[in-house]
C-alpha cells in the first residue's frame, strides 16, 4: 500500500498495490503493520456498505460527537464517488477546511479518515457501492451532521442535480 497524506493532517489517500495475473488481481486493503508505520493505530469494530441507485446521490456530511468519534476507511467497490471530508478539530491548522478525493472501482483507492472529521460523498454513476470500515459503533444519540452546501465551508460538488435524504437536508450550517 502507498500512503499519500492529504492537505488535512492525518487523512490519507491510499493506493493498494494489486498483484495481477490472468485470473484477475489480489491486494491487501488493510494491514495493521502498514498502517502503524504511518502513525495510524486503529481498531475496526464495524463494516458497512452503502448502495446508491442513482448518479448524483449525496450522503453527508456526517460525524459522531465525542466520546463516540469515528475513524473510517472508505473504498468505492462499484461505480465511483466524489468523497469529501471537513476538518472539525478546533486545534487543527486546517480547522473548517475540506478536501476531496475521487474513489472508484477502477482506481481502487481508499481514504483513511481519523476522528474529528465530517464525511460525505456524491455518486458519479448509477448503482454505486461504498464499503466503510469503522472504528466506532453507530451511536444514534451522537450522530450529527453539517449541511452539505454550507456557504462558510464552500464544498464544490461535481453534480448539481442531486438526490439527498430529508434528514441530510435538515442539518445546520457549521456556524449555526
Amino acid at each position: 500500500m502507498i500512503f499519500h497524506e492529504t492537505n488535512l493532517k492525518g487523512v490519507f489517500e491510499i493506493d493498494i498495490q494489486p498483484i495481477e495475473d490472468e485470473r484477475g488481481f489480489f491486494a491487501r486493503t488493510w494491514c495493521v503493520n502498514e498502517f502503524e508505520k504511518h502513525g495510524i493505530n486503529s481498531k475496526f469494530v464495524q463494516c458497512n456498505i452503502s448502495f446508491n441507485k442513482k448518479k448524483g446521490t449525496l450522503r453527508g456530511m456526517h460525524y459522531q460527537s465525542a466520546p463516540y468519534g469515528e475513524m473510517k476507511l472508505i473504498r468505492c467497490i462499484k461505480g465511483s464517488i466524489y468523497d469529501v471530508i471537513i476538518d472539525l478539530r478546533p486545534d487543527s491548522l486546517t480547522y473548517k477546511n475540506w478536501c476531496s478525493v475521487f474513489l472508484s472501482e477502477n482506481n481502487r483507492k481508499m481514504l483513511y479518515i481519523p476522528e474529528g472529521f465530517a464525511h460525505g460523498f456524491q455518486t458519479l454513476e448509477d448503482n454505486t457501492e461504498v464499503f466503510y470500515q469503522m472504528g466506532e459503533f453507530y451511536h444514534p444519540e451522537s450522530a450529527r451532521g453539517i449541511r452539505w452546501n454550507d456557504p462558510t465551508i464552500g464544498i464544490e460538488w461535481p453534480i448539481n442535480d442531486l438526490i439527498i435524504s430529508e434528514k441530510d437536508k435538515t442539518y445546520p450550517n457549521f456556524s449555526s
